[in-house]
């Protein structure tokens, strides 16, 4: 494909709702551009957009897809994002990188969560905005309910440009309000047709002037004076209307038989903004790494979109956050999984470049003489957090190697290596986006995993003051071992204090660290289920020694036995960890969480408006061992447009029951531990 100068170059997001079809209408697109030899089918699994196994296993988009084609003398960029929660970061990734957001709607279903986010994320960018209402040909599937659902939230700025035309139920062609024409489809091709002339056509046709009118002062005065528009008066207010961002442009389509998908294209490539250069003026080449793919023939792969300047291959790749230069890989073109060598990726284009090592997503490749920085990427936080067990042992490395790995591919997944619980903890936003993860550590990495619910760290503490001798003696031929001392355990505001009170060296101070490391070594143990002690002073204050048999290890050792002799008279407890909850849910809703929280044990501390319409902001203190599903209880309860955080505030006495149950489950597991 040549080079397109920024002008003629459009960067299209494909968003939406899962299951509406934006990967069959991109797959349409690029058909009908010539820009792929067959129409991809998701079923078939041979689109050129879902290439990756795991998406053709799972018939639906899980990561960013980028395919160009050509039309209308522009180059136009399709990132076809994924539509299931679980992958908004895909979308952010796919917004980051484009000037434009098409939305994509089926015909017949209400207006989608995923909708209203691709939407938000859409304004967050100060993107354009289409909408293109597909499936308009199937059975049971209504554009002008869809249209109507969409006019609803944007009111006057939902303008319908192509709509189709019905016999009864049955779609007979497109009518284009933006040239005056309506269209039938013969083998893929439009054959012209007599303009329709239904009640409900012309209607739709006056909400397409007026809107358009609205633009501009003279259209409007024009529209007024019930005069008609040219073809041009009208492209002309629809490209000032939709850089505005006061027109969002609708069409009907079918990307299973391509129907209507030579209008969307005409207006994607004429009337989407073009790239600019973000307010960066002759400062050389920038451009924002949106992507990163571990591919394991090419190796690391990093899409950027450039914004000034163009990336050539063989110049070195400054990194504005690391302050640091390597060189580059290859310098290519690709449509989904196919790549293709270029020269350059010029301003405005995509293109990806290989075997950059220390570039993440969102970093800036810049002019290491007039470094810049440009916008990042806001991934949303992860709220489902699972323990990795491997199926066979010893293969935990590969796991977090592995995870290293898909990180770098999906900024939105954390992966910790818990040393307290001893666990591996994958988080993500999602039941699937998670179950992707452990799908690709065995494709990609060769370990298997199983997901369960990580074990919540307890602390342990006393609420008595006691105080115990502790003696160990040994004698078994030759020389012996002899430690001795008396200790008194408080209450304290510090995890853990050790102090000594010793008079007339009844206790050698050089024992007294021996002392302090045997109670350090308890400490971190734990008394009543194995989870570290906190809120502990500790005060050596007698003893006594054997001038041969005592030793460090001998004084370390008592020390063990008299906190053993001490824990069960200083009423020990288990402390849970409480955590603030923040959870922006819609008002219809509130009743639903609030009874979730309480279940919960969680305490409502405040509630009120949040910033976006109709959704309500409650702040809770909850337990965090009560908050494994409370991700997947949000989103069944709010239909996904609920959202939260949870940052751990304290600790606290857990409940009597709970500190059963958890002694109970630290027994089972030190008895499992025991068998092995």
């Amino acid at each position: 494909m040549k080079s397109y100068p920024m002008d003629n170059i459009r960067n299209i997001a494909l968003a939406g709702h899962g299951g509406r079809g934006k990967t069959t209408l991109a797959e349409a697109m690029l058909y009908i551009a010539n820009a792929s030899e067959r129409l991809g089918r998701v079923g078939d699994g041979n689109t050129v957009m879902d290439y990756d196994p795991e998406e053709k296993r799972r018939l639906a988009s899980i990561s960013l897809a980028v395919a160009p084609l050509e039309w209308g003398g522009s180059k136009v960029n399709l990132l076809d994002s994924p539509g299931m929660f679980d992958f908004a970061g895909e979308v952010a990734q796919a917004v980051r990188a484009s000037e434009s957001v098409l939305i994509v709607e089926a015909a017949g279903d209400d207006y989608g969560v995923s909708t209203e986010k691709a939407f938000k994320a859409a304004a967050a960018r100060d993107c354009a905005v289409f909408f293109a209402v597909t499936k308009c040909d199937m059975e049971h599937h209504d554009f002008f309910k869809s249209f109507s659902e969409i006019r609803a939230r944007h009111e006057t700025k939902a303008c319908p440009v192509v709509v189709p035309v019905m016999d009864g139920d049955v779609v007979t062609g497109y009518a284009d309000f933006l040239s005056g024409v309506a269209y039938k489809y013969e083998k893929g091709k439009p054959v012209e047709i007599p303009f329709p002339e239904s009640d409900q056509i012309e209607e739709l046709r006056e909400v397409f002037k007026e809107t358009v009118a609205s633009a501009d002062d003279d259209l409007m005065e024009k529209y007024f004076e019930g005069e008609d528009f040219t073809p041009e008066e009208l492209t002309a207010g629809l490209t000032a209307g939709v850089a505005a961002g006061s027109i969002y442009p609708v069409y009907a389509c079918s990307g299973q038989n391509t129907e209507g998908v030579d209008l969307l294209l005409r207006d994607l490539s004429a009337l989407a903004p073009a790239p600019s250069n973000e307010g960066i003026e002759d400062s050389g080449v920038n451009a924002i790494c949106f992507k990163t793919i571990a591919d394991p023939f090419v190796g690391k792969m990093s899409f950027f979109k450039v914004v000034t300047g163009a990336v050539t291959a063989g110049e070195p790749a400054y990194n504005a956050r690391t302050g640091e230069s390597e060189r580059m890989g290859k310098v290519i073109a690709v449509k989904g999984a196919k790549q293709e060598d270029v020269p350059a990726i010029t301003a405005g284009d995509i293109g990806v470049i290989t075997k950059l090592s220390s570039f993440k997503t969102g970093d800036t490749l810049s002019n290491a003489k007039n470094p810049q920085s440009l916008a990042g990427i806001a991934f949303p936080a992860a709220c489902l957090s699972m323990a990795a067990k491997v199926r066979k042992k010893g293969e935990e490395e590969k796991v977090s190697s592995g995870m290293a790995r898909l990180i770098e591919e999906d900024p939105s997944l954390r992966f910790e290596n818990n040393r307290e619980t001893h666990e591996q903890v994958i988080s993500g936003l999602g039941d699937q986006h998670l179950d992707v993860v452990a799908s690709k550590l065995k494709t990609k990495f060769g370990v298997e995993i199983d997901l369960a619910v990580p074990r919540v760290a307890y602390r342990e503490t006393i609420r008595k003051k006691v105080e115990k001798q502790g003696k160990h003696k040994k004698q078994s031929g030759g020389s012996g071992q002899y430690g001795d001392v008396y200790i008194r355990f408080e209450p304290c505001e510090e995890d853990f204090i050790f102090d000594e009170e010793v008079v007339g060296g009844t206790v050698p101070k050089q024992y007294f660290p021996a002392v302090e490391k045997g109670l350090r070594e308890c400490v971190a143990k734990g008394f009543l289920a194995g989870y570290p002690m906190v809120g502990l002073k500790a005060v050596l204050y007698f003893g006594s020694y054997h001038s041969v048999d005592s030793s460090e290890i001998a004084f370390k050792a008592a020390a063990h036995v008299c906190f053993r002799n001490t824990m069960p008279e200083a009423a020990p407890t288990i402390l849970e960890p409480i955590g603030t909850l923040v959870a922006v849910i819609p008002t219809d809703n509130m009743g639903d969480i609030m009874g979730d929280i309480t279940k919960r044990r969680g305490r409502v501390m405040g509630m009120g408006a949040a910033e976006e319409p109709q959704m309500q902001q409650i702040e809770a203190e909850v337990p965090l061992a009560e908050m494994g599903d409370f991700a997947t209880a949000l989103r069944s309860v709010t239909a996904g447009r609920g959202y939260f955080s949870v940052e751990f505030a304290r600790y606290e006495d857990a409940p009597a029951m709970v500190q059963q149950k958890v002694i109970e489950e630290a027994a089972k597991r030190r008895e499992a531990e025991e068998k092995e």
